[in-house]
């Protein structure tokens, strides 16, 4: 069980450091002016870029709460259902809260709510 713990710790740790990186790198670009052609070009570059950021930022804050859940005890059980949450799974995304089935529950739930079943009168 510790050498599981640390090796999803050390890989939670590795992943989190690249995110952090990448955060930093992304950040110290001077504002320069932009000739009026290419301002088209470097707004969807901004945008593309802010759209990573948060995406990463996300990530980061999964890491962290997996994190937690290393030093509480609680990781690799599932949020949901309490079950083990597959060490495949943990070894792919050693972030996961929930277990595969879980998952796709939560995902299908708005679909489901987007699209309420109608009964025939």
């Amino acid at each position: 069980m510790q050498a599981a713990y640390e090796v999803h710790h050390q890989a939670l740790l590795k992943k989190r450091d690249l995110i952090l990186s990448a955060l930093r790198l992304d950040r110290g670009q001077p504002n320069e002016r932009v000739p009026e052609e290419d301002q088209g070009t470097v707004a969807h570059e901004e945008f593309v870029s802010m759209r990573l950021n948060r995406l990463d930022y996300a990530q980061l804050r999964m890491i962290d709460e997996a994190l937690g859940r290393l030093e509480s005890g609680d990781y690799g059980i599932c949020l949901l259902c309490e079950e083990e949450i597959p060490g495949k799974r943990l070894a792919a995304l050693p972030w996961a809260k929930y277990c595969v089935d879980c998952q796709e529950q939560m995902t299908m739930a708005p679909v489901v709510e987007e699209r309420p079943f109608k009964l025939a009168s």
